[in-house]
């Protein structure tokens, strides 16, 4: 069967890269909106929408894979940066604290829409970070298109002290989750 990513996410892209799975990418270009608000319902709404939006865009058989990735804080969802000063309040709403990262994967086969959809949490915890840092970090461009203004595989892996949980969920996709989804739902086994 015909493996698609839906996402134009490299990190989603390398993930999937480095265990060998053998994929097409087909962006969604779905407007992410969702009147969802608790976390897991929200990422795993949005991976929905992409999933759906691509198997229909489909004349013959496949597996869609699509993802939604959110930091939340104090009840508060982080979404991507629109600016440096968003990344800056963010970054300073992050420092210090531990906060959760929520993956939601969605997984639909084109030739009958059936759907699977599933969220992973981690939980992360930042160093205290001081301006100087923060606007360093910014400075690197790597908090862009980034949820909650950090790539932890990067730059952000020196502002990180710890994470509770599956370190891939952070990067944008829970292999391990994905695998058992996989294999469960529609018998492929990715080992």
């Amino acid at each position: 069967m015909r493996i698609i990513l839906a996402s134009n996410s490299p990190r989603r892209r390398e993930l999937l890269e480095g265990i060998g799975l053998d994929f097409e990418i087909v962006s969604s270009n779905i407007e992410e909106i969702s009147e969802e608000t608790e976390p897991s319902l929200l990422v795993m709404n949005l991976s929905k929408q992409k999933a759906l939006s691509v198997a229909e865009s489909l004349k013959d058989d496949a597996l869609i894979i699509a993802a939604d990735t959110a930091v939340e804080i104090n009840g508060n969802i982080l979404g991507k940066p629109r600016d440096k000063f968003e990344a800056y309040k963010m970054l300073k709403r992050l420092s210090g604290k531990r906060h959760s990262v929520y993956t939601g994967i969605s997984l639909v086969s084109s030739s009958d829409l059936r759907l699977i959809s599933d969220y992973e949490v981690t939980y992360v915890y930042i160093k205290k970070l001081n301006d100087d840092i923060i606007w360093r970090y910014i400075n690197t461009g790597e908090c862009f298109d980034k949820a909650g203004s950090y790539a932890i595989q990067g730059y952000g892996s020196l502002i990180v002290s710890k994470i509770n949980g599956d370190y891939f969920n952070v990067v944008g996709l829970p292999l391990s989750k994905l695998s058992d989804m996989m294999s469960k739902n529609f018998g492929i086994e990715l080992l």
